[in-house]
């Protein structure tokens, strides 16, 4: 099933509407940037900055991606 739905992604054949997806991953890099430069520019260390970022990024994708539709 994994090696499917990755052979249907990198064909564009796995979302109905691809370009979505792709404007969808980078608001979520988007929120990252932003979070770790925020936490960069407050003093912390860049692992934990990037530590945090990736991990609300990484909660954040759920909500973005709620309403996408599969093929």
């Amino acid at each position: 099933m994994a090696l499917t739905s990755m052979k249907l992604f990198f064909a564009g054949k796995l979302f109905q509407n691809p370009l979505r997806v792709f404007g969808l991953s980078v608001v979520g890099v988007a929120i990252a940037l932003v979070i770790a430069g925020a936490l960069l520019y407050l003093g912390l260390a860049p692992a934990l900055a990037a530590a945090i970022s990736g991990f609300v990024a990484g909660v954040a994708q759920p909500y973005l991606f709620r309403n996408l539709k599969y093929r």
